[in-house]
């Protein structure tokens, strides 16, 4: 049963946030608006905490939150907002959680927004931002973890990535992705009703703005159409009154389908990116975000481990080092 604050955050999400995306127009004048006063930086108590340092990546801020002493494994957080907001306190306090519990360190790209800039203003920079990344740690140790339009920034990141032969992150983290804009899952028109949050005629223009003259079923403004078989074990969370839930459940039975290990969170009675908002639900769901991620890193060691005690072992015929060996070579790929 959904918790009272979470009722009473769905009611002023459909009296405020709501709005902004019931036209084109309403969006514009939030987007004007929002310029006013949006912030990027870390919120003081997370600076207070954590090691932060900012770079620059074609002009834009890349903050690095430092991991715990002797952690290897570091998130790539791209922020939700439409394509069209900034990053804001709640991104910054999930983020934080994050660090709290894993250890892992962040990196935190202010990636360009539109309608000041587009597509490939955007993954020009934060594909340039996760080569970099590459540069210093091996792919293994980097998890995608993306909220809204950064879920599919995520998954979008990696199918190109791919298709350059770049290597590829150990695990994605999904919240509320939108992976599909098409609007070609006519069941998107009866979730639209319940959801107190998301409007189809705001989103199509937050589409628009940024998608730099592709069309909505291109892979890389929806990434359902795209070569899902490329992408890691990813942890998918969508509630049940979140516009964009059916398409992210076809998602998930597509990616099942091309291979790809999908463990799907559905969190009756939510809404849009509720792990956000401190509430009973998405400490709920920070939990399992977090075992999810703890696992990948037991699995990572327990591979280093069975990978060090056969280059350890005696000699075998050669019949049982292949068993051993292929067994560790599926192990590695499951991951």
């Amino acid at each position: 049963m959904p918790s009272l604050k979470s009722h009473v955050v769905s009611f002023v999400l459909r009296h405020s946030r709501k709005q902004a995306f019931s036209s084109p127009e309403n969006l514009q004048r939030w987007i004007a608006y929002a310029r006013k006063t949006e912030d990027h930086r870390p919120p003081a108590s997370l600076r207070s905490r954590f090691d932060i340092t900012t770079r620059s990546v074609d002009g834009f801020p890349v903050y690095e939150i430092a991991p715990k002493a002797g952690e290897r494994k570091r998130i790539l957080y791209l922020h939700g907002g439409a394509y069209v907001f900034q990053i804001t306190s709640y991104h910054w306090g999930l983020i934080a959680d994050m660090a709290d519990r894993l250890g892992f360190g962040i990196t935190v790209p202010i990636y360009p927004i539109a309608p000041e800039h587009d597509f490939h203003a955007m993954f020009g920079m934060v594909g340039k931002v996760y080569r970099q990344m590459l540069d210093e740690m091996e792919a293994q140790d980097i998890v995608f973890m993306g909220d809204s339009a950064g879920g599919n920034m995520a998954v979008v990141l990696t199918m190109m990535a791919a298709q350059d032969a770049q290597s590829l992150p150990s695990r994605h983290v999904l919240i509320s992705p939108g992976l599909d804009v098409s609007l070609a899952n006519p069941e998107v028109f009866e979730a639209e009703r319940h959801d107190p949050w998301l409007g189809i005629p705001g989103g199509m223009e937050a589409v628009r703005l940024y998608s730099a003259g592709f069309e909505r079923s291109d892979w890389r403004i929806s990434p359902l159409y795209g070569d899902l078989s490329v992408l890691p074990k990813t942890l998918l969370l969508t509630g049940s009154r979140d516009m964009l839930t059916p398409d992210n459940l076809i998602f998930a039975q597509k990616a099942r389908a091309a291979g790809v290990d999908v463990e799907v969170v559905y969190e009756e009675g939510m809404f849009h990116v509720w792990p956000l908002v401190d509430m009973p639900e998405a400490r709920r769901a920070r939990e399992r975000i977090a075992s999810f991620l703890r696992d990948s890193q037991a699995e990572r060691e327990t591979v280093n481990s069975s990978a060090k005690a056969l280059s350890k072992a005696p000699l075998m015929s050669g019949f049982a080092s292949t068993k051993i060996a292929s067994a560790i070579s599926s192990f590695r790929s499951g991951w």
